[in-house]
């Protein structure tokens, strides 16, 4: 049998987001935050000025290098929560946040884009700042400032300590997240290719389905299996944390779900020919057929 975890550690190594480009995340994150509170003093001088903070793959550290794409583009972000604290009776409307965000920032890159659920702040190299607002009524959970349906209950953080926690102990979990999410970005990049699942359902998947092994090859095989037997008894993945009945892949059309389900079976063909293959560089080859060059 083809033991290719050692080339799996150094797919991680390749595919982890580089301190240059975390730097620069952080850089463009405290420059933001300065805006927003120097605009807010100045034309909202009698309103809570926010709390800030970050959360996403950056916070659970399972963030990956993009893949550079046809036209020389990558994109990697980072999610800051803008936190307004405070009595009920001090919450304005959605808009209104959602407003204030995107004038303290307007003019600050090339783009500023005010979604439903955030203002995105897009830099010319490639990377890009998410700006999710919120406001907490003290004692209370946070809720999300979505544009079309209003205030939502959302806590981020309850998320990320939720991953942490699971991974505190057990760094192997982060890999195989880091693996997961490299691949759809590699699928994601194909030509005519249906969208795969985003960074944070399968991270819900990986660290729920996790079949640990002493070799990262056969634990995300096995960890891979363990999600299609799920998906293609159930295709539900409920997020761990608030609100916690909300099913992440609701709303995925029959097409999109078909050709998610035949891309785990197709991986989960190669995955399971390399492990038993007797010979290394052969068992190379699959494992790069779906996670790309990058996979030495």
């Amino acid at each position: 049998m083809a033991n290719c975890h050692e080339l799996f550690i150094g797919f991680n190594e390749a595919i982890m987001l580089n301190e240059s480009k975390k730097e620069v995340l952080r850089k463009s994150r405290d420059t933001l935050r300065d805006d927003i509170h120097s605009y807010l003093k100045e034309k909202q001088p009698d309103e809570i000025l926010p709390k800030f903070n970050g959360q996403g793959s950056y916070m659970m550290h399972t963030i990956v290098n993009p893949i550079v794409d046809k036209d020389g583009n990558s994109e990697y972000d980072l999610d800051d929560g803008v936190y307004f604290i405070g009595e009920e009776n001090d919450r304005k409307n959605v808009t209104t946040y959602h407003n204030w965000i995107y004038s303290a920032v307007e003019g600050r890159t090339k783009e500023q884009v005010d979604k439903n659920t955030c203002v995105r702040v897009i830099y010319a190299d490639g990377h890009h700042i998410d700006l999710p607002i919120y406001f907490i009524i003290k004692g209370n959970c946070p809720e999300l400032a979505h544009k079309s349906n209003g205030w939502i209950k959302s806590d981020p953080k309850e998320f990320y300590e939720w991953f942490n926690k699971k991974a505190k102990h057990n760094e192997q979990i982060r890999r195989i997240v880091r693996y997961f999410k490299a691949w759809c970005d590699k699928r994601n990049n194909d030509n005519n290719a249906v969208e795969m699942p985003s960074g944070m359902i399968m991270t819900v998947l990986a660290a729920n389905n996790h079949s640990p092994n002493d070799r990262d090859d056969i634990a995300f095989k096995n960890t891979m299996q363990s999600i299609y037997n799920n998906l293609k008894s159930s295709f539900v993945c409920y997020r761990p944390t608030t609100p916690s009945n909300e099913n992440l892949l609701e709303g995925f059309s029959d097409t999109r779900k078909d050709n998610i389900l035949n891309r785990l079976d197709s991986f989960l063909f190669s995955a399971n020919q390399s492990i038993n293959s007797p010979n290394q560089k052969d068992a190379c080859c699959k494992w790069q057929k779906h996670f790309g060059d990058r996979f030495s």
